[in-house]
């Protein structure tokens, strides 16, 4: 019998989520929490096995709540968000700060939970047989805040605006040429790489490590990364993405399964954090060195070599093993780049990317799997484990190095 701590501070809801509960011979409520200072106290006397909490409450919201609870009492949390821009966002931070995975209310209104009271369930039975780690507390900024501006506040005097001298190369940013009808190469916009590479803030604290040092490229630019995670995923990539280093030289491709709407507040909060660029992938996007491209929800990722160039193609076509995107999609389509493709392979549920690792290493690519210590799910990678298709099993912390070192081989 899983006991549920129920965090909300609409007593309908509250209701709502012990009937939902009490219905289940595997289920009972230990108790109800109006706010996340409530939750929080509750969560040290009762135990649960598993605590339900809404982001916005009154006193202490479910964020701080749940950051607390993490270090704390580390127990599984499923957080419930609404569809709102700040729903979104909020949820990606929660489940960067440990949360295991999320019911989105159906049309920002709790009036239809019952809509999707099978999907919550499920997600809670999975949710209480995953594990927890203790995460260090940070206060989190109301859900209300926008989003740190990658931006920085100083200003800078416009003499700097040149235009960039060719002996300049830093963080592999490329150089847009002058054009060939423009005599005035004052009228050619450039980026500013200066600018760029002071702009760009350092990783998180919750990293807690630098990006890895990238010496010598090698070969490295014929390379692509493909990343494939699920339940976990979130926290996990922040792990990773984080500590890359942004003269990356070659791009990364990330399925992570996530309904539609997060996928752009996870790429938006992982790219204010992290080294490299990272954005929501679009469809004809060409992969850049130094750049990371999130699938969005609901849509599949493949990636096709195009002469020297790659591209992403996104796909709304059947989901396959019940997910879209899925990870296999995106591993059939890389494959055949061979020896020149690293394959990583993190926590989740489920074995999705498992048959697509295997054409990855027929073909001569390279494959690293997160660790079960590490894994908030050890599915997804205990697959490929199992198989013996993996090359490397890493700790989630040493993942971002692995795929360092070997995009230098």
């Amino acid at each position: 019998m899983y006991r549920v701590l129920i965090a909300d501070d609409s007593a309908f809801m509250r209701k709502v989520l012990t009937d939902f509960f009490n219905k289940q011979p595997d289920f009972e409520v230990a108790g109800t929490a109006i706010n996340g200072k409530e939750a929080i106290n509750k969560v040290m006397e009762y135990s649960p096995d598993l605590v339900t909490m809404d982001v916005n409450m009154p006193v202490m919201d479910g964020l701080n709540a749940l950051a607390v609870i993490m270090e704390q009492k580390p127990t599984p949390v499923l957080m419930l968000s609404s569809l709102t821009q700040h729903g979104t966002e909020a949820t990606v931070r929660a489940l960067s700060l440990g949360a295991i995975d999320f019911i989105s209310k159906a049309g920002g209104s709790i009036s239809k939970l019952d809509t999707i009271e099978d999907e919550l369930l499920e997600k809670c039975r999975n949710a209480v047989k995953a594990k927890v780690h203790k995460i260090p507390y940070v206060p989190q900024k109301k859900i209300e805040d926008k989003p740190i501006s990658k931006s920085p506040a100083p200003p800078v005097m416009k003499r700097v605006e040149l235009p960039v001298r060719q002996g300049l190369k830093l963080g592999g940013t490329a150089q847009t040429p002058p054009s060939k009808n423009s005599g005035n190469v004052f009228a050619v916009k450039r980026p500013n790489v200066i600018l760029q590479a002071r702009g760009k803030p350092q990783p998180a604290a919750a990293s807690n490590a630098a990006p890895v040092a990238m010496t010598s490229m090698g070969n490295g630019s014929k390379k692509l990364v493909a990343i494939g995670t699920s339940t976990g995923g979130p926290q996990a990539l922040q792990q990773v993405i984080t500590r890359l280093p942004g003269n990356l030289p070659c791009g990364v491709v990330v399925v992570q399964h996530m309904p539609a709407g997060f996928t752009k507040a996870l790429a938006d909060r992982l790219d204010t954090i992290s080294q490299v660029s990272v954005k929501e992938a679009e469809d004809g996007d060409i992969i850049q060195p130094g750049h990371v491209y999130i699938a969005p929800g609901s849509y599949h990722l493949r990636v096709r070599e195009d002469g020297s160039i790659r591209k992403i193609v996104l796909g709304q076509d059947p989901p396959v093993g019940n997910h879209r995107p899925a990870v296999n999609v995106m591993y059939d389509s890389v494959a055949s780049i061979g020896k020149n493709l690293v394959a990583v392979i993190m926590t989740g549920m489920g074995c999705d990317g498992c048959e697509g690792m295997k054409k990855i290493k027929a073909a001569g690519g390279y494959s690293i799997a997160q660790d079960e210590p590490t894994c908030v799910v050890y599915g997804m990678p205990k697959a490929v484990v199992d198989a013996g298709l993996a090359d490397e099993i890493k700790p989630v912390q040493n993942i971002a190095q692995a795929i360092v070192e070997a995009v230098k081989r």
